[in-house]
């Protein structure tokens, strides 16, 4: 079973290069992030054709999440009860005996920001959220958390500690999530790997390297048991037949059956 999460950075200047990507990769289920589209304008009549249900929890030119599934996924939650003032971010379904969870983590944009508290308010009501969970569950929590765990996840190694998305109080919250049993799929795999998901369009970043790894897949112990190989797709960071790629590289895990 392959599952894979993306920030795809607007959904409807990246149906093309989907197509493309869904077409040669084959996930069973993705977690989609930053739709920029409300449930009305998600073009299911798109991805039914290539073969995918969809379940969605839109919102009007910013945020947005979604779930495309090989198999119909039947939808838990949308959204955060206590954190709906910041928009369309969590969606949680059931899909293929997993309880799977996609979620887009506010950006905070500066540690001086006003937004910056609220990004850290929305991680804490993400851990109680999930601290129900239960934890013997087949269950995965993936997206763009906005929060580079560790230097290794950041081309400016320890130079950037307590920058945004790379302070103590994103990195605890992170932690805190961990914490709960869930382990990091991708780091697990690859312990020493400094890859990146997300490269800023500007300044050739990336061919320079200049990256982050922001987007992960989380799972419980049960889903991490079956994991066969987690890859980043940089592949699909690049043009492909003329098409603009997302920021962001799809994350790929490949679980047992």
């Amino acid at each position: 079973m392959r599952i894979a999460t993306w920030n795809i950075n607007g959904l409807r200047a990246r149906l093309d290069f989907m197509r493309i990507w869904l077409a040669q990769r084959q996930p069973d289920v993705v977690g989609l992030q930053e739709l920029k589209v409300t449930d009305d304008e998600f073009p299911a009549d798109f991805f039914e054709a290539l073969g995918y249900h969809v379940a969605t929890h839109g919102q009007k030119a910013w945020n947005g999440v979604a779930v495309l599934s090989k198999k119909k996924a039947e939808v838990v939650d949308r959204g955060l009860t206590e954190q709906a003032e910041l928009g369309a971010r969590l969606l949680r379904v059931r899909v293929a005996e997993i309880d799977f969870t996609t979620v887009y983590c506010p950006n905070g944009k500066d540690v001086g920001h006003d937004d910056f508290p609220k990004k850290l308010t929305w991680l804490d009501s993400l851990v109680r959220y999930w601290a129900t969970r239960d934890p013997q569950s087949t269950a995965i929590l993936c997206g763009d958390f906005n929060v580079v765990p560790t230097a290794l996840d950041s081309w400016l190694g320890a130079d950037s500690e307590g920058e945004i998305f790379h302070t103590p109080e994103e990195r605890t919250r992170f932690a805190r999530l961990i914490d709960l049993g869930l382990v990091d799929l991708f780091r697990a795999r690859h312990p020493e790997s400094k890859t990146f998901s997300w490269w800023d369009y500007r300044g050739g970043a990336f061919h320079k390297g200049e990256g982050l790894r922001i987007d992960f897949v989380l799972g419980t112990q049960a889903a991490a048991a079956r994991v066969k190989e987690v890859e980043i797709d940089r592949d699909f960071r690049k043009k492909k037949e003329g098409f603009l790629p997302s920021d962001h590289a799809p994350v790929i895990v490949d679980l047992a059956d």
